[in-house]
């Protein structure tokens, strides 16, 4: 049954799709601590959603009316984390059940147009928490007493059109923070929900500002549009809205120009899409998918000016190539290695593996990703795989002898390689 109760839209526990069997132990076992110590404390966001969608959620975010420091007294797994605001962070092993306290919208100052949020500290009600979320499928709260879901915010109805609705003006929302813009093309990615007209608007007039927003940010929600497999859906969707001009225009501008030419570059990210286990592939792989296209026209447009006898070096082109995520995203220098490394070793398969040099290479701590992104590269273009099926029994073969290298092993060479390629001294012009 669906009812109102002071415009409030709550969902019995009959009418929906979510069991606590279906929530981790460790978030329930936290949900009940709170609520047996007398505090509210819900389910929210993400998982809510996913769980009404029939998906298994990622992770599971609890809010309550305990403040932080009551929190840290019921768990001694408990951290405490955040200076903007204050998170609990409570510990299972590798696991953590991010736990907060209900907030409000921070006091705004009159004193400065500039609306985005650097201060909130502020404590509130389930509602205020409620509306002071991004979206409106990810403002729905789910009830361990009651087994209800709690919706203040119309999340069940946008839920139901698969809609990607803000919560509030979507212009002053996207300006407080500029990153939701991106979030809400991740969720309608991810979901397959369309965004809702108003936001498309608020994106096409404000997009310039997620410029605004931190590097660190900014990068790491680029590269969470390649986790929700539908990483091509995801970057037209920020080459439309001119996302991708403002934060990689030179990708952008090799869009433009190429037109019908670039749907390679929409190929290989079908093709990641397509990979079993994608959201595990590391950050280099992707970074190499999203510049190879660019690459290419590089190395080719080397290759025609370079005298019939001179050698072009593809390192130094797949270096400069992805010189370009670093300097716009500020892309760690490990994960613009490995791109740089795969990009480079791409031609090394055209050939069958032959002798002790080929098992040294099988070897190496780089092998895996570049055998991963010859895969993709064959599957984009369409092109025959040739000596793969031999590289990757050889691979196969070694690993199965236990002569690849280990994780901390890998670890330690990948910085020293690191160090050599970050370090390495151009030869002096002549």
């Amino acid at each position: 049954m669906l009812f109102k109760k002071n415009k409030v839209i709550i969902r019995e526990r009959k009418d929906h799709c979510i069991s606590r069997s279906n929530i981790d132990p460790d978030a329930v076992k936290v949900l009940y601590r709170l609520a047996n110590s007398k505090f509210t404390a819900y389910l929210v966001g993400g998982s809510v959603r996913d769980m009404l969608l029939g998906r298994v959620p990622k992770d599971f975010d609890i809010s309550t009316d305990a403040q932080p420091g009551q929190i840290r007294k019921l768990f001694r797994n408990c951290f405490l984390i955040g200076r903007r605001f204050r998170l609990a962070h409570i510990v299972f092993g590798k696991k953590v059940i991010e736990t907060s306290t209900f907030r409000a919208e921070p006091k705004s100052n009159n004193d400065s147009d500039d609306l985005y949020q650097v201060e909130d500290n502020t404590f509130g009600t389930p509602e205020q928490d409620a509306r002071r979320r991004d979206f409106t499928i990810n403002g729905l709260f789910y009830d361990i007493k009651s087994f209800a879901v709690i919706d203040y915010v119309g999340g069940l109805k946008d839920l139901d059109r698969k809609i990607i609705r803000c919560i509030g003006n979507p212009n002053v929302r996207f300006r407080e923070d500029p990153v939701r813009m991106m979030r809400a093309i991740r969720f309608a990615s991810k979901l397959d929900f369309a965004i809702e007209k108003s936001c498309c608007r608020a994106i096409q007039q404000h997009h310039a500002d997620i410029l605004n927003s931190s590097l660190p940010r900014i990068c790491e929600e680029v590269y969470r549009l390649f986790m929700v497999n539908a990483a091509e859906r995801a970057f037209r969707m920020m080459w439309q809205f001119r996302l991708l001009e403002d934060l990689i225009p030179e990708v952008s501008d090799f869009l433009d120009r190429n037109g019908k030419e670039s749907a390679s570059f929409w190929k290989y990210l079908a093709a990641l899409d397509s990979m079993p286990n994608n959201s595990e592939f590391s950050n280099g792989v992707r970074s190499a998918v999203l510049c190879y296209p660019l690459f290419l026209e590089k190395y080719e447009r080397a290759l025609n000016a370079a005298p019939s006898n001179a050698r072009v070096n593809r390192m130094v082109i797949a270096r400069d190539t992805l010189h370009i995520l670093t300097q716009r995203l500020g892309t760690p220098k490990a994960v613009a290695y490995t791109a740089v490394a795969v990009i480079d070793l791409l031609p090394r398969f055209d050939k069958p593996p032959v002798g002790a040099r080929s098992e040294r290479f099988v070897k190496s701590v780089v092998f895996p990703e570049a055998l991963l992104f010859k895969q993709l590269v064959c599957v984009g273009k369409g092109l025959e795989f040739g000596a793969y099926d031999e590289w990757l029994k050889l691979y196969e073969s070694v690993a199965s002898h236990g002569s690849v290298r280990s994780s901390d092993e890998a670890e330690s060479s990948t910085r020293r390689r690191r160090q050599r390629f970050t370090h390495r001294r151009r030869p002096a012009s002549r």
